[in-house]
């Protein structure tokens, strides 16, 4: 992933609270020696600092590949949306001749990968799990003799790197960024809302 460095994340802090407030991703598993990557959409939970867990059927392709090479990147993006030419135009320049983008945030952790197979550990992932998903669903607790569990397989990954990416106009004015705060709040799309709140956020007050 290309990150110029104004679309840098500013501190470790700015990608964790992105993770913190999304579950969902694609585990992406390269193995040895394969022509492509198993791609795995899937729900997940993140402590907030450096481990992910998820689990998957067992059934699921993925696991050959962990088990050669217990590598993986999850890759999470969010916040996504179209910004059409004439919006990016730089100020003062014919509008006909500009070029659209998008905006969006995307994090990507590089992690070493522990499969879990013990009945107790997959039992306090799935509470985990639970808890964070449907904290107040009434439901019997998850134990270690639980009958669906011989069906899954869990996984626990240890973040080892990141690349994170929040391109939201980062090359723009801060005069130009508020216009298109205010193009994005105007048009009021599914993740408009979303997308121009990381533009204003990232705006240095010193420069407004």
């Amino acid at each position: 992933m290309l990150v110029h460095p104004w679309d840098a994340a500013a501190t470790d802090e700015e990608w964790r609270g992105f993770l913190r407030e999304r579950d969902f991703g694609q585990l992406v598993a390269p193995g040895r020696g394969r022509d492509l990557p198993v791609v795995v959409p899937t729900h997940f939970t993140f402590d907030g600092a450096a481990t992910v867990w998820l689990h998957l059927a067992r059934p699921n392709p993925v696991w050959p590949l962990l088990e050669e090479h217990p590598r993986a990147l999850l890759s999470v993006i969010g916040d996504y949306v179209y910004v059409p030419s004439d919006w990016n135009a730089n100020p003062g320049t014919d509008v006909t001749r500009g070029v659209p983008t998008s905006y969006y945030a995307a994090v990507q952790l590089a992690c070493d990968v522990r499969i879990v197979d013990d009945r107790a550990e997959k039992a306090a992932l799935l509470r985990r799990q639970l808890g964070h998903f449907q904290p107040d669903v009434e439901r019997e607790p998850v134990t270690e003799t639980d009958r669906e569990l011989p069906g899954i397989r869990g996984i626990e990954l240890t973040v080892t790197s990141v690349t994170a990416k929040f391109k939201f106009g980062g090359n723009k004015t801060p005069g130009h960024r508020q216009e298109l705060a205010a193009r994005l709040a105007g048009r009021g799309g599914p993740l408009d809302a979303a997308a121009r709140a990381h533009l204003l956020r990232r705006i240095d007050p010193a420069d407004s």
